[in-house]
């Protein structure tokens, strides 16, 4: 499993990569990274089939631990996975945008 600093994802970010927010609902309804599908940490196995298998797909959670995992997930189902250190925080904390709710 590969891990990649906010500044390295905002660049991926910007060139339209596959985001997947692996925090619960309501912490993903709260604020998220603009474009992220919400798959919480403990359904994504079940939803492993609907995961893109072309380009690497960024995971990412609130701090870098639920992320970690995710991606180690993805990666033993033979998915480029990279987490993001630091999370939806680090994202907050670098001014980066945020969305609220479920839609963009």
């Amino acid at each position: 499993m590969h891990e990649v600093d906010v500044t390295t994802f905002a660049t991926a970010h910007a060139d339209g990569a596959t985001v997947i927010d692996v925090r619960e609902t309501a912490e993903y309804l709260g604020g998220h990274v603009p474009g992220a599908r919400c798959v919480p940490l403990g359904h994504l196995a079940t939803q492993m089939a609907q995961v893109p298998r072309t380009g690497p797909v960024y995971v990412i959670c609130e701090a870098g631990g639920r992320s970690r995992v995710g991606a180690e997930l993805l990666e033993r189902a033979g998915i480029t996975a990279l987490s993001v250190a630091g999370g939806t925080s680090a994202w907050v904390r670098s001014g980066r945008p945020v969305t609220a709710g479920s839609r963009p």
